[in-house]
């Protein structure tokens, strides 16, 4: 099985953002970039899946961003994941949810995968609709608010995070799959 994890490098949560004065997106430049917390959970999450099934599954890490993404991606290889694809171009700068699922998608289409795995949303953005657009784009199904992922062959099963408690979704591969927060406790890198 091959495991595809979407992350993204996001402004710490902690620090003051403002816009940059040329072009009114969020000035990256002037503040440090870190995993989005999200993303970690899905990481965790293609790394619990992999030990489980204890064949050649494999985990890649895709990244979107500007060179110092390669920071969050050196992240997620240092918890376990066997190689990573980054995606740059500067043309993609300031890129909306629709521009970011669709160069996703064509960045998928070049990698072999039977399973993406996204964080449910960034804490940038807060929209979650990454992972639903990512999974239209690809045709594929779509299991998104995860607490808990189980694969068995080629069948995807999540428990789905409600309000009022939670909903049981399966699917078949190639599947999209968003993970809330809740679903593990991310590793620390291994340096």
């Amino acid at each position: 099985m091959n495991i595809v994890v979407c992350v993204k490098q996001v402004p710490d949560t902690w620090a003051e953002k403002r816009l940059s004065d040329a072009d009114k997106t969020v000035d990256r430049d002037g503040v440090e970039g870190v995993m989005n917390e999200l993303d970690e959970y899905a990481v965790e999450e293609a790394l619990k899946i992999k030990e489980a099934r204890g064949d050649d599954t494999e985990v890649t890490v895709l990244s979107m961003g500007p060179d110092k993404a390669v920071e969050t991606i050196r992240k997620a290889l240092s918890m376990g994941a066997d190689k990573a694809v980054h995606l740059v171009d500067p043309a993609l700068h300031g890129s909306d949810a629709l521009a970011t699922s669709y160069a996703l998608a064509q960045a998928l289409a070049t990698i072999e995968h039977d399973l993406v795995i996204l964080g449910v949303e960034s804490t940038d953005a807060r929209m979650s609709v990454v992972p639903a657009m990512l999974a239209e784009r690809l045709g594929a199904a779509q299991a998104t608010f995860a607490r808990k992922v189980e694969v068995d062959g080629t069948t995807v099963k999540i428990e789905r995070q409600t309000d009022t408690g939670y909903d049981v979704v399966e699917a078949q591969t190639p599947a999209v799959v968003s993970v809330v927060e809740k679903i593990n406790e991310p590793r620390y890198p291994s340096f």
